[in-house]
This record gives C-alpha cells, sequence and structure tokens, in this order.
C-alpha cells in the first residue's frame, strides 16, 4: 500500500505528495499560478527551485534561438539544475557547438544528453529518411519517446516556450499539468510572458553569445531537415516542419492547455 510522504499546504511552499513523487492536480497549477501572479520571472524561479516548490525539477533545452536567456537564469540560481538535451542526430552542426560554449559559458555542470533508443531507431528509421514521409513519428523516436523515459525522474521541467514565438503558445500559463504524462508531472514556462525585446534586451545586458544560425535567418532552430529560413514578419515558428501541418514535435501538445 502506497502511504504518504509529506502533506502540506501550498502556501507553506510545498504540495502534497507520496512516496513515489510529487503528484500534481489542474488546481495545483492553477494556485501556483496565482502564487506568482505579478512577480518576475527572476523571483518565481528563485522560489521554485530554492524552496522546492515543485519537487525535482529538470530544465529541457533546444540549445536554440534563444535558450540562453532561461538557462542563464537558472544557473545564476543553480549550476548544478540538471539540463536535458535532445541528440535526435539530426541536428545542425552549429547547433551541437553552441551547446558546448554555452555550458562552458554559463558554467551549467549538469548536462544531461538524451539519446534514441538504437534498436528502435534501426526497426522504423533505417534509413534516417522517416523526418520526409512521417515527421511525426520521427519526432516520436528522436524526442518524445526519449524525453518521456528521462523526465520519469523528474516531479516538473522548465521549458522556453514564449507567447510571442506562435498561435499555438500564445495563451499558455506560467504552470500546467504535462498533458503526455499521467502521473501529474508539473510544466513551467519562465519566459511565457517576454516579449522578443525582452528577450534582445537580456541577451545584450549580459553579454550572451547567439546561436549562429539566427543571424543567417534561422529564428526558430530544431532538426536540420525540418527547419526553414524565415521571411522577416513571419511568424518565428513558420520555418519549422514548412508545408506540413505540424507545429510542434510532440513534447508540447498545441490544444491541451487546461489553464488559458
Amino acid at each position: 500500500m502506497t502511504k504518504p510522504a509529506k502533506t502540506s499546504n501550498l502556501a507553506d511552499h510545498t504540495i502534497d505528495r507520496l512516496d513515489v513523487a510529487p503528484r500534481f492536480t489542474d488546481h495545483d497549477a492553477v494556485r501556483l499560478n496565482r502564487m506568482f501572479r505579478g512577480s518576475s520571472t527572476e523571483e518565481m524561479l528563485e522560489a521554485v527551485i530554492k524552496d522546492s516548490l515543485a519537487g525535482d525539477v529538470a530544465a529541457v533545452s533546444s540549445f536554440g534561438a534563444e535558450s540562453a536567456v532561461l538557462l542563464h537564469l537558472l544557473a545564476r540560481i543553480d549550476q548544478n539544475l540538471p539540463v536535458l538535451f535532445l541528440d535526435t542526430g539530426k541536428h545542425f552542426d552549429e547547433t551541437l557547438a553552441y551547446r558546448d560554449a554555452l555550458v562552458e559559458r554559463i558554467g551549467l555542470t549538469h548536462l544531461i544528453v538524451l539519446t534514441p533508443d538504437e534498436a528502435e531507431l534501426a526497426a522504423k528509421d533505417e534509413s534516417g529518411l522517416r523526418w520526409s514521409y512521417d515527421p511525426d513519428g520521427c519526432c516520436a523516436i528522436r524526442k518524445v519517446k526519449p524525453l518521456a523515459k528521462a523526465l520519469i525522474d523528474y516531479d516538473a521541467s522548465f521549458t522556453g516556450r514564449k507567447a510571442f514565438q506562435s498561435s499555438t503558445r500564445a495563451s499558455l500559463p506560467r504552470f500546467e499539468i504535462d498533458t503526455s504524462d499521467a502521473q501529474g508531472r508539473l510544466k513551467i514556462n519562465p519566459l511565457i510572458d517576454w516579449s522578443a525585446d525582452d528577450i534582445a534586451a537580456y541577451f545584450e545586458k549580459h553579454e550572451l553569445p547567439r546561436h549562429p544560425l539566427v543571424a543567417q535567418g534561422y529564428p526558430s532552430i530544431g532538426c536540420a531537415p525540418c527547419t526553414n529560413k524565415v521571411a522577416e514578419g513571419e511568424d518565428a515558428r513558420s520555418g519549422r516542419w514548412a508545408g506540413w501541418d505540424k507545429t510542434e514535435c510532440g513534447i508540447h501538445k498545441p490544444g491541451e492547455e487546461p489553464f488559458l
């Protein structure tokens, strides 16, 4: 029989939890959003990390166009916070080089590189071309499944999503329940209300290096075969899976966010 490990009030900066892992509900996410209404991103992050409001937390980072901002904010609080990076085998060489340079520049000490299951790749994407005829299936093998496996060890995850990036992210809250997880894992979006100008100002203030592909016309950067340049004035993510009815890799499911 499962026994409760800790039970206390959210206002005391803890949440009901079981001996296996904290279990969060829609109500918990609503209360967290209310608790930090009006708080700065830095204040929220410090409370969540230092007071363990969300249990064991990891950041999920693509080391893409704007990733440096969230990673820098987190590193200022805890440089040893786990950072999960999905090495799909399809990244731009520039992304892998940028990842390594940024880790050193910011001083991150707990980078965890996730890779697809080799047996599944051999069985379902032997040619390596699944992206060209089934991008959803390719993302499932190379991103969704490896991340889901890794996140079993965590109670919550930080993402770098921002409302201005696309219409599917325009109404996201800071705290939500991860709809891909039946155990009630929290998904935390610290930068959801940051504007493009906010991001640019932070890069400049802290002299953070930009991903080298940004200057070449890539405002949103994923796997090389599925990322195109974006024309001025277009949606920042319009270059992702261009020509397909697809806006997310599957890690973040549009239309299933409960706290709009």
